[in-house]
């Protein structure tokens, strides 16, 4: 081989070294671009059962707080008023939204006619205590399919919940539907190549700006890609769940523990330009518990 050859075979290795270094450092760069679209984008919000702490409901919201978090779902209806009122002017946390009180008990799927007007009036009291105190979504369970058939349950649950739509209209509150392990909307025995499908269906036969989703990332990892199912719901989401879980240990974990593909979730939160509250639900504690919650949250979408 001539020194030419040489030279020529040099150059074209380095240049391919570079080539590769360039690559790998714009999938660096694209990945931290995600994160830093979502920073400032995604607030911290936990449910009040996690904050194990003595005292008042103002003392609760203060611990909170002080964990890094910047807000809190109640459960409702059932909300004392003027107690959360104070604990939010003396503390300065907003109470972002509520989680009703009686939907895996007092369902919107059951056969019973009573019992799904029992529901709707909960439904109801839950979205106009929520907009009282300042929130802005009621976390709602749609049902349960040992309530009957799909196609029983899922016109049953339709006609309910659209009868509650203006009032989520005249207060401003979304339904924000979970994704659970309900047996409705996905198939609980079915494999981990799911698709979000007919939870988009069932959102959209409601037809209304007030109605979305509340996407849990860790429900259906089981079940289906995370990001996949929040590019395909897209803006129908108007909140998220977090908590983690283990394909590997089939069990639900920590925030940032078990095997949930985070950089993917980042990734399509961001193209979905996601914007607003995601609500921590795990076990909680005492102050520096919440602490460690709240900074697992910054780590998985890259807030920090």
């Amino acid at each position: 081989m001539c020194d030419s050859d040489r030279l020529t075979r040099r150059g074209w290795l380095q240049t391919a070294a570079v080539t590769v270094a360039c690559g790998a450092a714009v999938l660096r760069g694209e990945e931290e671009s995600r994160s830093v679209r979502l920073a400032g984008r995604i607030y911290k919000s936990l449910k009040i059962g996690m904050v194990k702490v003595p005292g008042s409901l103002a003392d609760r919201f203060r611990a909170a707080k002080q964990a890094g978090f910047d807000g809190i779902e109640l459960s409702a209806p059932g909300l004392n008023i003027e107690e959360t009122r104070d604990a939010i002017a003396q503390t300065g946390l907003v109470v972002d939204g509520t989680v009703c009180a009686s939907h895996w008990q007092i369902r919107h799927t059951s056969p019973d006619a009573g019992v799904r007007r029992e529901a709707l009036a909960h439904l109801r009291a839950a979205l106009r205590e929520t907009h009282a105190v300042g929130g802005h979504s009621v976390l709602l369970v749609v049902g349960h399919g040992q309530d009957g058939p799909e196609e029983e349950i899922w016109p049953r649950a339709i006609e309910n919940i659209a009868q509650a739509i203006p009032d989520a209209a005249r207060w401003g509150v979304y339904i924000a539907i979970e994704n659970v392990w309900n047996h409705f909307l996905y198939d609980h025995n079915g494999g981990p190549d799911q698709t979000a499908d007919k939870f988009v269906r069932f959102v959209d036969e409601l037809n209304s700006p007030w109605v979305g989703m509340q996407f849990d990332i860790g429900n259906h990892w089981k079940y289906g890609n995370p990001a996949d199912w929040i590019r395909q719901l897209g803006r129908r989401i108007v909140k998220l769940d977090v908590k983690g879980f283990s394909r590997k240990d089939d069990r639900f974990t920590a925030i940032g523990e078990g095997d949930i593909p985070w950089d993917q979730v980042r990734a399509a939160l961001a193209e979905i330009q996601f914007a607003g509250w995601a609500a921590a639900e795990v076990a909680g504690g005492d102050e520096q518990a919440l602490r460690n919650v709240a900074s697992a949250m910054g780590r998985v979408f890259g807030l920090v």
